[in-house]
């Protein structure tokens, strides 16, 4: 997994590309993030695994959990959905 900045030298590194292999945290939709909200996830791993594990499971399920990118940055099932689909998914 990665865990470098995204800019340097104050220029934005990666533009328009996704780091698939950023740390990453599963947790439940409605868990109600909070100080302790590291302690509530599921699970961790790079953030491809996290998408190819949300898609694994039946559609129905999936509206249930939101992935946590580094940054704060939380993926909705839509969101996760969307992006198993682009081209430079990692298979």
């Amino acid at each position: 997994m990665t865990d470098h900045p995204s800019t340097y030298r104050a220029d934005p590194e990666n533009v328009g590309k996704i780091d698939w292999d950023d740390r990453a945290s599963l947790h439940l939709k409605d868990d109600g993030d909070g100080v302790l909200d590291s302690m509530k996830r599921l699970r961790s791993g790079t953030f491809a695994e996290l998408i190819s594990q949300v898609m694994a499971m039946p559609a129905e399920d999936r509206e249930k959990y939101v992935i946590e990118k580094a940054g704060d940055r939380e993926f909705s099932a839509g969101e996760i959905e969307g992006l198993s689909k682009r081209d430079d998914f990692p298979a």
